[in-house]
């Protein structure tokens, strides 16, 4: 009996410990199986989510950062043109009033006075000046005695002069001379549109160039082939005029057409020295000058 119960004891045991060592055996992988499981898809797709974050935000940084440069040296580009197109223009004008040649200007403005003619803004600011021209002639009327005129500067709307032939034909694949025949072509079909306005309109018009009495000639067959005719007076420098000063110049052909009864009530010019001729009640209607020529 004693030997029995032990046995039976014995068993009871290891069936309660084989029952609680599968028992703990079958925990342990059912903890093991749901913790892998949920906690990987909740991982992966944490992993998933803070990815696209992270690359959504390096994109729109990345994007943000481009534009903002690009704007930024945009904005720089600008005002260093605009500050080069100052700088060129104090040059130019002391050369104008001076009546300096183009050696005395940087050389960073020979480049600014192409890009000026050939990216269109001389034709732009050509337009623009025209349109004033058309306003301000719009208010004004002549007098019906037809003394009252209008004095054209015609200067610069030509080819090369004949004495400058062989420069020009030098370097007529130069930049210079192509912005020159540009600006040239422009300034020709402004002026005479506004020429053929004007005498219309019944003004009388004096043609005014700096050129020698000597090439009188070539100049009216150039302004004729070109379109325009029936002017009241072209003035040009005389032989003994020549290596007079422009000031000097300019008196004596403003006395020449008084002399004349004519009454000057406007210039168009896009010289500067043309405000030598300046008189009381006089209107300067400047044009804007491309500056190639002076190189």
């Amino acid at each position: 009996m004693s030997t029995n119960g032990h046995q039976i004891e014995q068993q009871y045991s290891t069936r309660n410990l084989s029952d609680s060592s599968e028992s703990g055996s079958h925990y342990e992988l059912e903890s093991r199986f749901y913790m892998t499981s949920c906690t990987a898809i909740i991982f992966v797709a944490s992993l998933v989510t803070v990815g696209v974050l992270l690359i959504t935000l390096v994109v729109s940084l990345t994007i943000m950062l481009q534009s903002c440069q690009s704007k930024s040296s945009g904005v720089i580009r600008l005002q260093n043109v605009n500050d080069y197109y100052i700088y060129c223009k104090m040059h130019f004008l002391h050369a104008e009033l001076n009546n300096l040649e183009g050696n005395y200007l940087p050389n960073i403005c020979r480049d600014l006075a192409i890009n000026y003619v050939k990216e269109g803004q001389y034709g732009r600011d050509m337009e623009l000046a025209s349109s004033m021209i058309d306003d301000y002639f719009n208010s004004v009327k002549p007098s019906d005695h037809g003394l009252d005129s209008v004095l054209m500067d015609i200067d610069n709307i030509f080819a090369m002069n004949p004495h400058s032939s062989n420069l020009f034909h030098r370097f007529q694949n130069d930049n210079i001379s192509n912005c020159i025949k540009e600006a040239t072509n422009l300034k020709l079909r402004l002026l005479l549109r506004l020429y053929l306005n004007l005498q219309t309109a019944g003004w009388s018009i004096i043609l005014l160039s700096r050129e020698s009495e000597t090439q009188r000639n070539n100049t009216i067959n150039h302004l004729v082939s070109a379109g325009f005719r029936g002017w009241s007076a072209l003035l040009m420098r005389k032989k003994d005029e020549v290596s007079a000063k422009e000031n000097e110049y300019f008196y004596r052909q403003r006395n020449l057409i008084q002399k004349k009864g004519f009454r000057i009530k406007s210039i168009i010019s896009s010289h500067v020295d043309a405000l030598k001729f300046l008189d009381k009640g006089m209107q300067i209607l400047l044009l804007p000058n491309p500056m190639c020529h002076k190189f």
